[in-house]
C-alpha cells in the first residue's frame, strides 16, 4: 500500500491540474478578499505583499535543498505562505528550471510527519484529496469514513468533480466504483457513501421552503423511529440536496421538534449510519464543527493522530475556513488550536502546522 511518505507514483499519474484549485474553496483566496465581492475569506494562511515571482520562489527552494543539509525553515517560509494557485505556479517553475518535480525533491529531502505535511500541502488540492480518499478505502474505522465524507461534503461541487477526475487518472477506476466495491463497508452505509461521492449538488442559493418543510417531516419520521434502519429518504435528502436547501430543512426540523437533527442522530447509540449521517450533516452545513472535533480527537488521549491532525489543519481547511474552525474550537474546548498543537507536536512538523493555523 502506498502512502505519502514512500510513494509518488499515484501523484505522477495525475495530469497537470494547476487550475483546479479554483474549485477548492467557497471563499476568496487570501489576498483577494478586498477585491472580491462577497464574504471575507476565513482562510488562516498569510501571504506576503508583494508576492515573489514563482521563479524566484523556485530558485529559493532550490537553495534550501542544495548542499549539506536542508533549510527546512526556508521551505516553510516559502510554501507555508503561498496559496494553492501560487504553489502550483512554483511547482511548474521548479520543474522547468531543474528538470525534477517539487514533490520528488521534498520527498527526498524531508522525513517523518514533516515530510507528510509538506507533501500534502504542496500537492494539487484535487490530486491530494483523491489520494486521501484512495488511502481511506484501504483502512478500517470511522476516521477513514470521515475522510470520504469530508471530500464529498465539505467543499464545493466543482471540487468534488475535480477529485473524481483526478482519482480516475491516478487509479484507472472511478471513486464511485471503488467505494461500491470496498469490502470494508456494508449497506446501507455503503449506499450512502456512494451517493455522497457521486453527487453533484446545486451550488446556488435558492431554497424551496415547502420542500424544506416536507423533508423535515420525512427526516423526523425516519430518525425518531429508532428501531428502523436509517436509509431511503434520509440518504436521498442528505446525499443530494444543496447546502442552502439542507440548512433550511434542518432549521425547519429544529423549529418544529425542538432539537437539531444532529442532536437526534447522536441519540442513536451504536448506529454507525446515524453517526456518519451526523458527520455529513456537519460537513455540509457547519464544517467548522466537524473539523474542530477532528483536531481535538487527534490530540487528546494517548498519543497524537498526526495523520488526522495534518488533514484537518492543513489539507482541508487552511485555505477555506480554518479561522471559523479555530473560533469553534475555542468555544467548545476553552483553549486554542495553537496551544494544543504547540503542546502536542514538535520540530519542523509543529512549525508548518502553526504556520498554516495562523495567528490566534
Amino acid at each position: 500500500m502506498c502512502c505519502w511518505c514512500c510513494c509518488l507514483e499515484c501523484i505522477h499519474n495525475i495530469p497537470p491540474l494547476n487550475l483546479l484549485f479554483l474549485h477548492f474553496s467557497d471563499s476568496p483566496l487570501p489576498g483577494e478578499a478586498a477585491a472580491a465581492s462577497g464574504p471575507v475569506s476565513m482562510a488562516s494562511i498569510s501571504v506576503p505583499n508583494p508576492v515573489p515571482s514563482a521563479t524566484e520562489d523556485a530558485e529559493n527552494i532550490r537553495k534550501a535543498v542544495q548542499g549539506w543539509g536542508t533549510d527546512e525553515k526556508a521551505l516553510i517560509e516559502i510554501l507555508g505562505h503561498r496559496t494553492a494557485a501560487q504553489r502550483a505556479e512554483i511547482a511548474v517553475a521548479y520543474e522547468g528550471l531543474y528538470n525534477e518535480t517539487l514533490l520528488d525533491r521534498l520527498h527526498s529531502e524531508l522525513s517523518g510527519d514533516f515530510r507528510s505535511a509538506m507533501m500534502l500541502w504542496a500537492a494539487d488540492p484535487a490530486a491530494r484529496d483523491a489520494k486521501l480518499a484512495h488511502k481511506a478505502l484501504k483502512k478500517k474505522g470511522d476516521r477513514s469514513v470521515w475522510v470520504l465524507i469530508e471530500v464529498a461534503c465539505a467543499s464545493t461541487p466543482d471540487h468534488l468533480v475535480a477529485v473524481r477526475k483526478a482519482y480516475c487518472a491516478a487509479y484507472s477506476a472511478s471513486l464511485e466504483e471503488d467505494v461500491a466495491a470496498c469490502p470494508l463497508y456494508k449497506d446501507p452505509l455503503k449506499q450512502f457513501l456512494v451517493r455522497l461521492v457521486s453527487s453533484y449538488r446545486y451550488a446556488g442559493d435558492g431554497v424551496d421552503e415547502e420542500l424544506a418543510a416536507a423533508e423535515a417531516a420525512e427526516l423526523h419520521a425516519a430518525v425518531v423511529a429508532k428501531k428502523l434502519p436509517l436509509h431511503g429518504d434520509v440518504v436521498r435528502i442528505v446525499g443530494s440536496r444543496s447546502k442552502p436547501q439542507l440548512k433550511a430543512t434542518f432549521e425547519r426540523y429544529r423549529q418544529e421538534h425542538g432539537k437539531a437533527v444532529d442532536e437526534v442522530l447522536d441519540e442513536r447509540r451504536g448506529d454507525q449510519l446515524a453517526a456518519m449521517l451526523k458527520t455529513a450533516v456537519w460537513c455540509l452545513t457547519s464544517p467548522e464543527k466537524h473539523f474542530a472535533e477532528v483536531i481535538r480527537s487527534s490530540i487528546v488521549g494517548l498519543g497524537t493522530d498526526e495523520e488526522s491532525l495534518t488533514r484537518a489543519a492543513i489539507v482541508s481547511r487552511a485555505e477555506v475556513d480554518l479561522q471559523k474552525v479555530k473560533e469553534e474550537y475555542r468555544a467548545r474546548h476553552r483553549t486554542t488550536v495553537t496551544s494544543d498543537v504547540t503542546g502536542d507536536t514538535s520540530g519542523y512538523y509543529k512549525d508548518i502546522l502553526l504556520t498554516l493555523v495562523g495567528t490566534e
